[in-house]
């Protein structure tokens, strides 16, 4: 997740501000290891919670890297499915695959050995900066698909010029550009932590990628964005699919014979959004709250340090299902989606049922009986690929 510095805070000794403190002030403890002195000021080596959330991940990982590839592949080989509105489900899918397979590896690797950091101070400035692009892509590309959503119910003339896939494209191109620049300044907060004994030597064994700069920066940088990629977002949401609701319950009422099915439709594409968009802030919502907390909370008792503890592993698995449900969602509520998903896994068996098509399709010419032909469709059926009569 995004503010992974709190590591330390996740252990039971020290909190980020205390860690801060000790960078300016040399460590007076003359009796104690190394690997005590460690332990205490940064706690165990290894996450206790590492074999159940590694196991979690993981399952997370293989499905959501298989279904967001699915939904990747799907709408760049199907002109049919380069629509404005998977276009903006593209570019959720690929922030999701980046979080997979850039960010989970990095987070566990960090739960399986929280220090020392390895990767240097570059290496810190790219995990901030990889979070928190996706973190503030990710919204930005909900809110996008639900204005585009809201013109193509609510204002369907005015769609016709609007949301077209030309225009899609530039608004994906501006939200990511506006992500990047906005993950610039929490990146700028972070660097690599030393710890320093009284003699004044560096411990190299303590390098943690976390918060050097001053922590009222860090707390009005997390307040700031969460209100503007969270909270304003999600009631922006909330009111356009409000408005949404009540322009499809009028035509329900005023629609005739022939518009039903295209009604139908479109009630279909926007059901699975809004449910879409529901999951989404149902997933974002423990970790904006666990940003919250650590930019809230000054003074850190036990009870204060557990309680977090928890809220920071709900966050990480909640920010990682929310990669997960979107291309489940689609196979669920999307006929086109679930048909489309069908056809990709089923085309690597393409080649080897055509050859049997042509083979079996020359007896049938000869033995053209009704039963021969059932039996014909059937078998071909359970290879995907049904013979027409």
């Amino acid at each position: 997740m995004a503010n992974l510095q709190v590591n330390c805070s996740m252990q039971q000794p020290a909190c980020e501000g205390d860690l801060q403190n000790q960078s300016g002030h040399q460590l007076e403890d003359p009796d104690l290891s190394l690997e005590e002195l460690l332990f205490k000021y940064l706690g165990p080596r290894r996450s206790t919670a590492f074999l159940p959330v590694c196991i979690t991940y993981l399952l997370i990982f293989l499905v959501g890297t298989l279904g967001n590839s699915l939904t990747c592949v799907v709408i760049i080989r199907h002109h049919v499915m380069q629509t404005p509105t998977n276009f903006y489900l593209f570019s959720l899918a690929v922030s999701d695959l980046l979080v997979l397979l850039l960010g989970m590896p990095l987070e566990l690797y960090e739960m399986w050995h929280n220090y020392p950091f390895l990767f240097g101070t570059g290496g810190c400035y790219f995990k901030t900066f990889l979070f928190e692009t996706v973190c503030f892509a990710s919204i930005l590309n909900v809110t996008a698909l639900s204005v585009e959503r809201y013109i193509a119910v609510v204002h369907p003339i005015k769609a016709k010029f609007v949301v077209t896939r030309t225009h899609a494209k530039r608004v994906i191109i501006i939200l990511w550009t506006l992500s990047v620049v906005c993950a610039i300044p929490n990146t700028s907060l972070h660097g690599i932590f030393y710890l320093v004994t009284g003699s004044g030597d560096t411990i190299q064994e303590s390098a943690m990628c976390t918060l050097v700069k001053p922590r009222w920066l860090y707390n009005l940088t997390i307040q700031l964005t969460t209100l503007l990629f969270f909270f304003l977002p999600m009631v922006t949401i909330s009111i356009l699919y409000l408005l949404i609701g009540l322009q499809l319950k009028r035509e329900r009422v005023l629609e005739g014979l022939e518009a039903k099915q295209h009604n139908n439709r479109r009630r279909q594409v926007t059901k699975m959004l809004f449910v879409l968009v529901v999951v989404f802030g149902v997933c974002w919502a423990p970790f904006h709250t666990d940003r919250l907390m650590w930019s809230f909370i000054d003074q850190w008792t036990g009870e204060w340090h557990l309680i977090f503890q928890y809220v920071h592993i709900i966050s990480g698995v909640f920010f990682y299902l929310s990669s997960v449900v979107n291309p489940i969602l689609y196979n669920l509520m999307s006929s086109r989606f679930r048909e489309m998903f069908k056809e990709v896994m089923c085309h690597r068996w393409r080649p080897l049922v055509n050859t049997q098509k042509k083979i079996i399709t020359s007896t049938y010419l000869i033995f053209s009986d009704i039963n021969f032909k059932h039996r014909l469709n059937v078998y071909l059926a359970q290879r995907c690929t049904p013979l027409t009569a």
